[in-house]
């Protein structure tokens, strides 16, 4: 099982619990300055600093217990933000018609790095659309997916 998931069965019931939607977890290893981004979201709300810290004080408590990580890192609890990253497909399918920058694993028709509108989405990717150009892009080559906040 993959760190991330691991993290997800662990601190996902308590965030729930909590009245937020836990949104997704990222683990940015680097030896003694390494980073656990956990982000979270409030159904029909702003989060604040104040519920960042009720969080950290929860996740700290069950990362102490649970232990997956066993080098030191530093825990930081965030709000997704307007250009929030996209983690599973259910996320997408939320966001489907909306602008996404997308970098993948793999060529996908000759490049690896996507921005425009995500027109479809289903079990296997997504379909984005990149200069008049359609581009089917399945989840497994997605490295990272972003949405463009539109003002």
């Amino acid at each position: 099982m993959r760190l991330e998931d691991k993290l997800e069965q662990a601190l996902k019931p308590t965030i729930e619990s909590m009245g937020f939607e836990y949104w997704g977890v990222e683990y940015i290893s680097a030896g003694r300055h390494s980073t656990l981004r956990l982000y979270v979201d409030k159904p029909e709300s702003r989060i604040t600093v104040d519920d960042c810290a009720d969080i950290s004080r929860q996740v700290s408590a069950i990362l102490d217990v649970e232990d997956p990580i066993s080098s030191a890192y530093h825990l930081e609890v965030s709000s997704p933000g307007m250009d929030r990253q996209l983690f599973k497909p259910h996320q997408y399918i939320r966001y489907q018609g909306q602008t996404v920058q997308v970098r993948s694993s793999v060529d996908i028709l000759g490049r690896k790095r996507f921005k425009g509108q995500m027109l479809k989405v289903d079990e296997k990717g997504i379909e984005i659309s990149v200069d008049n150009e359609i581009y089917p892009i399945p989840f497994d080559c997605i490295e990272k997916a972003n949405l463009v906040p539109e003002f």
